[in-house]
């Protein structure tokens, strides 16, 4: 008897929760599991863990962000930092002899633990087939440059026929480049894309998107919008605190047809501003709080998270990239990487898939600095939500909320701590926040009395 109970709880702790396989909205705004329940992408960024982590360190860093709320990883089958040539811990490379259509399975058997091993925590992979070097290095990367138009296929082929049955496989295209005029780099990407999805069960039955660079204005909808693979539009709004990351999601939200959209690589924490410490310094949680939030309140379905110290997955034993300041290990709990679940959390805590831009209800000219203030919520009118990224008063209408009975709370994104808000029995008013100042960012969630919603965290 005692051996059947111990093996029925064996069994139970070794259940595992597997992500469950994501789609578009209907409304073509936001994703769902398989059950149509909102999903919120909150991504940390960590491009090297198949290169650079061996098994023991992998687990410790998907349990890690499991635990601080983290839900999409993102990473790279060929590498950026020598990713072809420098062999990952079990000392195995990607491709045999440089060759996409000579892809080494022992090198791809470490990739497989990994992925399972998200799966098990109900976590998703938001896989790069490869870095962008490997297509062309344009003056940064090593390469080598190995991609065309047939062997892109062929390899988008073989990589998809090895991860189609994986429900938590995201598929990013393109890996920090944006394709050059004049030359094959479209139909290079175009022809990867189409040979995931041959292998893999088709446009329906894979979830895609494109990893491009910095740009004015739109990022992977500049050239694949109409692609019937790229299923949402991603932004690399860069690496500098002092821009209007807001504008570039509302590029791509007010497009036709409607894709989702989401900022894939905003500031990183503790990366170099604009890539100059020396005058500049490094980017502080203030900065990374309002890039977020301002993406997610302009109309993203999503954020991505990314840690300098962590994507490179640096050690004191290797050469950093720009000047990371600290190992990777101790960079897990910096302050920004426990602070993202309180978006996410906030997020969720109202009906998300009716979620719509409400920045029509500031009543005032903004300048477009770090003051800028924006808004959401739903369609409806049952909620809306305002960000002050610096506690600025600000003059708002309130008359497109459905109830006549207001309720309002005040959310901490520092914390997720909540407490009641002003009155508010008019419905254009002088709103002004508890704190004010850099870093003293807040939340304004306002609520018709008869919808009974709470915010997220604990009270005070």
């Amino acid at each position: 008897m005692f051996r059947i109970l111990f093996t029925l709880c064996l069994c139970l702790l070794m259940t595992t929760v597997a992500a469950q396989k994501l789609r578009v909205s209907d409304n073509q705004r936001y994703l769902v599991t398989e059950d149509g329940e909102p999903f919120f992408w909150m991504a940390d960024t960590a491009w090297e863990l198949f290169h650079r982590c061996d098994m023991k360190e992998a687990k410790m860093y998907l349990n890690k962000r499991s635990e601080q709320g983290f839900n999409v990883i993102q990473a790279v089958a060929l590498a950026e930092l020598d990713g072809l040539h420098s062999p990952n811990p079990y000392g195995q490379t990607p491709l045999n002899n440089d060759d996409p259509a000579s892809p080494n399975p022992k090198y791809f058997e470490h990739v497989d633990k990994v992925i399972k091993m998200a799966d098990s925590l109900g976590m998703y992979i938001a896989l790069l087939p490869t870095w962008g070097d490997k297509l062309f290095k344009n003056s940064w990367g090593v390469g080598p440059e190995v991609f065309n138009v047939e062997n892109a296929r062929e390899f988008g082929k073989w990589i998809g026929k090895r991860y189609k049955e994986q429900d938590n496989i995201i598929w990013i295209i393109g890996g920090d480049r944006n394709p050059r005029e004049g030359t094959d780099d479209v139909a290079v990407w175009n022809a990867m894309a189409e040979g995931i999805a041959e292998v893999a069960g088709g446009y329906e039955n894979t979830l895609m998107s494109y990893h491009p660079q910095p740009r004015k204005l739109g990022g992977s909808s500049t050239w694949f919008h109409e692609q019937p693979w790229l299923d949402f539009n991603m932004h690399q709004t860069g690496h500098c605190a002092n821009q209007g990351t807001y504008k570039h999601i509302r590029h791509d939200y007010e497009l036709s047809p409607a894709k989702p959209v989401l900022d894939g690589e905003p500031l990183y924490e503790e990366h170099p501003n604009c890539f100059n410490a020396k005058e500049l310094g490094y980017s502080d949680p203030a900065d990374i709080r309002r890039i977020m939030y301002w993406n997610v309140f302009a109309g993203g379905f999503g954020q991505s998270y990314g840690c300098h110290n962590v994507w490179q997955m640096y050690s004191l034993e290797r050469e950093g990239i720009n000047g990371p300041l600290r190992p990777w290990p101790v960079a897990l709990d910096l302050p920004m990487a426990n602070q993202v679940k309180h978006l996410k959390n906030l997020m969720l805590s109202r009906p998300f898939l009716s979620r719509i831009p409400l920045q029509g209800i500031v009543q005032e000219q903004q300048e477009e600095n770090d003051d800028y203030v924006i808004a959401t919520g739903d369609r409806s009118g049952s909620y809306m939500m305002i960000y002050f990224p610096t506690g600025k008063t600000t003059a708002v209408d309130l008359s497109s909320l459905r109830g006549n009975a207001l309720e309002s709370n005040w959310y901490d994104p520092r914390t997720g701590v909540h407490f009641p808000g002003p009155d508010l029995s008019k419905k254009i008013l002088n709103i002004s926040p508890p704190s004010s100042g850099k870093g003293q960012d807040w939340v304004l969630v306002i609520d018709d009395q008869g919808m009974n919603f709470s915010p997220p965290g604990s009270s005070e």
